[in-house]
């Protein structure tokens, strides 16, 4: 079984901030991901019936959404979207368990890679991750999985402002979050601490370095309130395009 680097002093972990609260689920990251890993460190991802009734394939992130609780005041409920990919733990069990070194953690910034070169596709470290962030690529008998883009991150062609994970570049409300973990003054080490930042599944013991951030709380409307406001807007004078849409709405 493969065993975990000795942490190197000083060394970053570079992880993700995840923030629930804004996270509007529109998939741009799981896309970027997509495109940026198809023809980079990991590339190429399978897709098998790409248009067809079955389609399939290899997603280093993925998008859940989930109806969380009521809101204030106990009317309605509010949609949390919850982007899913690897947490990069501390101490992962993906890891250990590999028979072959192929899965292993980087000692400079934590980072856990696969080297396909090692893999034999025996599966074993997507049984042991509780997080369901390992994917099995079957046109080339090897597991892949997130890279935090490492081929980016670490790509001094790039402009430094463009070294980042493709799912940070591209997210349109600023939900997530790059930077080192390991280090108390960064700005996601200081986000963590000013919002509550928390782990995935804390009780299992593998340190993930990925924080979530959770949804704040929305303010409550009393029901005089929402009526009033509601019978404001139906003064609202409507105009063009909105005319037509009223009347289409309506019928």
């Amino acid at each position: 079984m493969t065993s975990l680097p000795n942490r190197e002093p000083g060394a970053s972990r570079l992880g993700l901030v995840i923030d629930l609260d804004t996270c509007v689920g529109c998939h741009a990251c799981a896309v970027a991901c997509k495109q940026w890993n198809d023809g980079g460190h990991m590339a190429p991802l399978t897709d098998t019936d790409a248009y067809g009734s079955g389609p399939d394939g290899v997603w280093f992130n993925r998008i859940h959404s989930f109806e969380a609780g009521t809101e204030q005041g106990g009317c309605g409920s509010r949609t949390t979207n919850f982007p899913r990919s690897c947490l990069h733990c501390e101490q992962p069990a993906c890891v250990t368990v590999c028979p072959t070194g192929a899965s292993y953690k980087r000692a400079e910034d934590g980072i856990v890679l696969v080297n396909e070169d090692l893999c034999i596709g025996c599966k074993l470290c997507s049984w042991a991750c509780p997080y369901g962030a390992r994917e099995f690529d079957q046109d080339v008998g090897v597991m892949k999985k997130c890279t935090l883009c490492i081929d980016r991150i670490h790509n001094e062609t790039l402009a430094e402002s463009e070294r980042v994970p493709a799912c940070v570049m591209v997210c349109p409300t600023s939900a997530r979050h790059f930077g080192d973990l390991a280090d108390p003054s960064s700005a996601v080490s200081k986000l963590v601490a000013e919002r509550g930042g928390y782990d995935l599944m804390p009780e299992l013991g593998y340190e993930p370095t990925n924080k979530y951030l959770p949804p704040r709380p929305r303010p409550a409307l009393a029901l005089d309130e929402r009526v009033t406001r509601d019978s404001a807007n139906d003064d609202l004078p409507l105009h063009g395009l909105l005319k037509w849409a009223d009347r289409i709405l309506a019928r």
